[in-house]
C-alpha cells in the first residue's frame, strides 16, 4: 500500500470517526424535571443551558416542568419508570434521605470536591448529604414569611411592622375583618400551604431542641405538649375564619394569583411567591412593590422557639442513578458563583454560594437573606423533613385542623403514630 492510499484511508477514518463521534455526542440529552416556576426563572435556566451547551458541544439540556402538587405526587412513580429524568428538583430533608435509601439517586461525592464543594455554604451542602455521601447540589435557601399588602393594611388600620407576637397577628386578623378586608388567602386544596402555619407554630412552641427530640423519638415525640399547643394556636387563628371563602377548593396557584390581585392582606408563603404572585395575577404584575412588604412569622410567648428561628428549606438538585456524567457537569455550571450571583441579582432565589448574597438587589430577597443569615435555627419544611409518607400525614392533619375535622390532641397523636411506624 502506497503512502497516498494510507493517507486517504486515514483521512476517511478520521472523517467517519468525527461523524459517528458527533452523532454519539448529539445523542447526549440531560433531562431536568422541575416543579413549576415563574417565567423569569425559566428564562434564567434557559440562559444557563445555552451557555452550557455552547461549551459542551453535542450535549442537550432540556428542562421540563410540572405543577407543584403534580410534581410531588408523580415523582416517585416517574423515578421507577423508563421515563425518569436525569436531574430532579429537591427540597432535601427526609424525602431526599428516602430516595437515597431506595437507591434511585446517584452518589456524586467523588465529583463534588475541591473548589466546587467549598464554594457553597456548608449548611446547604449538608442538606444534601446522607451518611457522609453527597446526593445533590443546593440551589438556594427558602424563607417563609407573611407577604403583606400595605394598602389593605392601611385600610384596616394595621401597622405591619408592629406585628411581633401571635396575639398581635390575631388582632390584625380581627381588624382586617372589621374593615371588610379578607385577612388571609391560602391554597387549602393543596394542603401543604396550611402546613406552613402548623409547622411554623410547632417551631415556635417546641423550638430546635423539642423538634430534635420528637424526631429522635424521645418522650411523647410529636404528641408532646408543645405540639398539642401548636395545634391550639392554629385553632385560635381558625376560629376567626381568616381565610377567603372556599379556601379548601383553592389551589396554591390560584391563591397566589388572588394575593397578586390584591384580594387579601396576607399570604404566608416562601420567597418564591414574589414572582409567582405577580405572574399568576390577572394583570401579570401583581401587587406593586411599593405596596408590598413582608412580616416575619410572629413570636409565641412561652414557647421554646426563638423569634429568630426560621422556617423554610434548602432547595436544590439531585442526579438520578444511571444519568450521564454530563448531568453532574451541568449542575457544576448551574451552581457556579457567577450563576448564583445572577439568580440572586434577578431575585429568583436566595443564593447559597459564598459571596453571592452581595449580588441580591431585590429588597424583599435581601431582607430574607439577612434574616436567614441571622437565623438561630432554620427548620426545613416538615412535610419534606419527615419524608414523603409522614410529610403527607402532617399536610393532611393541617388540612383537617383547618376544617375542624380533628382536635389538636388528635392531630398530634396522628403525626406521632405515623412517625413512630415510618
Amino acid at each position: 500500500m502506497n503512502r497516498a492510499s494510507t493517507v486517504r484511508r486515514f483521512t476517511t477514518a478520521v472523517f467517519l470517526f468525527a461523524l459517528t463521534g458527533s452523532a454519539a455526542l448529539a445523542d447526549t440529552t440531560v433531562r431536568v424535571l422541575r416543579a413549576e416556576v415563574p417565567a423569569d426563572e425559566k428564562a434564567y435556566y434557559d440562559t444557563i443551558v445555552k451557555e452550557f451547551e455552547t461549551t459542551h458541544p453535542g450535549v442537550n439540556v432540556v428542562f421540563e416542568y410540572l405543577a407543584n402538587e403534580a410534581y410531588k405526587q408523580k415523582l416517585t412513580t416517574l423515578l421507577q419508570s423508563n421515563q425518569k429524568p436525569d436531574i430532579i428538583f429537591s427540597w432535601a430533608g427526609g424525602v431526599l434521605r428516602d430516595q437515597a435509601a431506595a437507591g434511585v439517586l446517584e452518589d456524586i461525592s467523588a465529583s463534588f470536591t475541591g473548589n466546587w464543594a467549598s464554594s457553597l455554604s456548608p449548611a446547604s451542602v449538608q442538606a444534601f448529604t446522607v451518611n457522609g455521601k453527597v446526593y445533590g447540589v443546593p440551589l438556594g435557601a427558602s424563607d417563609v414569611v407573611f407577604w403583606t399588602n400595605k394598602e389593605l393594611a392601611q385600610k384596616a388600620g394595621i401597622n405591619p411592622e408592629a406585628l411581633k407576637t401571635w396575639s398581635d397577628f390575631l388582632d390584625a386578623v380581627k381588624k382586617a375583618k372589621a374593615a371588610g378586608v379578607t385577612p388571609i388567602v391560602v391554597g387549602g386544596k393543596d394542603k401543604w400551604p396550611l402546613h406552613f402555619y402548623y409547622g411554623y407554630l410547632m417551631l415556635r412552641e417546641a423550638g430546635k431542641a423539642g423538634l430534635a427530640a420528637a424526631i429522635a423519638g424521645k418522650d411523647d415525640g410529636f404528641a408532646a405538649g408543645p405540639f398539642i399547643k401548636a395545634g391550639k394556636d392554629f385553632k385560635q387563628l381558625l376560629a376567626l375564619e381568616p381565610f377567603q371563602p372556599g379556601f379548601m377548593d383553592t389551589t396554591y396557584e390560584q391563591a397566589t394569583g388572588q394575593f397578586g390581585d390584591g384580594k387579601a392582606l396576607f399570604h404566608l408563603m416562601g420567597d418564591w411567591d414574589y414572582g409567582t404572585s405577580k405572574q399568576n395575577s390577572v394583570t401579570g404584575k401583581g401587587v406593586p412593590d411599593d405596596k408590598l412588604t413582608t412580616v416575619r412569622f410572629p413570636a409565641v410567648p412561652g414557647g421554646d422557639g426563638l423569634p429568630s428561628d426560621t422556617f423554610g428549606g434548602i432547595t436544590g438538585w439531585s442526579v438520578i442513578k444511571g444519568a450521564p456524567p454530563e448531568a453532574v457537569e451541568f449542575l457544576k455550571s448551574l451552581s457556579s458563583l457567577e450563576n448564583q450571583k445572577k439568580g440572586g441579582a434577578a431575585g429568583i432565589f436566595i443564593p447559597v454560594a459564598n459571596g453571592a448574597e452581595t449580588a441580591i438587589t431585590n429588597p424583599f430577597m435581601r431582607k430574607m437573606s439577612e434574616a436567614l443569615g441571622a437565623s438561630t435555627y432554620h427548620q426545613l419544611f416538615l412535610d419534606q423533613e419527615l419524608g414523603a409518607d409522614v410529610g403527607a400525614t402532617i399536610n393532611d392533619v393541617a388540612a383537617d385542623l383547618a376544617q375542624g375535622a380533628t382536635t389538636p390532641e388528635e392531630a398530634a397523636k396522628t403525626v406521632q403514630d405515623a412517625w413512630s411506624t415510618h
